[in-house]
């Protein structure tokens, strides 16, 4: 069967969930932000630390949680309204709002890329002082709300520089769950990513093929959701064909299966 192979002790699991005796964790709300530069395309990834209670020694794209006040609080904005995002990701305009947001914060957050400038046709060129480090390490501290990160240096969400790419929900016989719009985004001009720690203790930038590559061979590991976009972004050669490549956002929730005894999580 084509699927990932799940280990026998999850059998009780994969049971009673699937049998409607065990109630699946609710998932929460979160976006993740695929960064692309070069020719042909490479992708940032990071791996996240083996202490994580999440997809521990993953190579993941940068993302994670919706913060609260990234959806009620009022941000400069340039590029698609978030009701239009809304429609894109079949979500209401205060979700589709803290989407974005989130996208943008968290890929600030972990790889110190932002999509955002002075105006809505310009963006910031460097990150990398120690007072946008300091930014940094507030926001992830949740000391600072993006919308106050923003007002404080007047810069301009920049939403017209994410592309949406994909819907994928937590299988629900996991513990702790997300429900993700992944995102596509290119490196702006002058920016640069840098190794910011936090929750991952390795970065590096790899072709989608690559990635894959150290995959099958063992070397890295990657999450069905991260193996799948990176698969669909290896058939581009230049990061203008995936920008402009159609989308259909379809909502993608795998399923954890048992077949002659053996228990699969297959992608519908």
């Amino acid at each position: 069967m084509a699927g990932l192979r799940l280990p026998d002790e999850l059998a009780d699991r994969v049971r009673d969930i699937n049998a409607g005796r065990v109630e699946p964790a609710p998932a929460r709300d979160a976006a993740t932000v695929v960064v692309l530069r070069g020719r042909p395309p490479q992708v940032y990834l990071l791996r996240r630390k083996p202490t994580m209670a999440f997809a521990a020694g993953a190579y993941v794209f940068p993302g994670g949680s919706v913060d609260p006040r990234d959806t009620d609080q009022a941000v400069a904005w340039a590029g698609p309204s978030p009701a239009e995002w809304g429609e894109v990701f079949k979500a209401d305009e205060k979700l589709a709002r803290g989407l974005v947001c989130a996208a943008v914060r968290e890929t600030f957050e972990e790889s110190g890329v932002l999509l955002a400038g002075p105006g809505p046709g310009s963006v910031v060129e460097d990150t990398t002082g120690a007072d946008w480090e300091a930014d940094r390490l507030a926001l992830i501290d949740r000391s600072l709300a993006f919308a106050d990160f923003l007002a404080k240096r007047g810069l301009v969400l920049r939403s017209d520089l994410l592309k949406p790419w994909a819907h994928w929900i937590t299988p629900e016989i996991e513990h702790r769950r997300f429900d993700t719009r992944f995102f596509v985004a290119v490196l702006p001009e002058g920016q640069r990513t840098r190794d910011v720690g936090g929750e991952a203790d390795h970065v590096d930038w790899k072709r989608p093929a690559d990635a894959l590559a150290l995959a099958d061979r063992g070397e890295i590991f990657l999450m069905p959701p991260t193996r799948t976009t990176l698969h669909e972004l290896a058939a581009y050669d230049a990061v203008d064909d995936v920008l402009a490549a159609p989308r259909e956002i379809v909502t993608i929730l795998p399923k954890a299966v048992e077949v002659d005894g053996e228990l699969w999580l297959v992608t519908p």
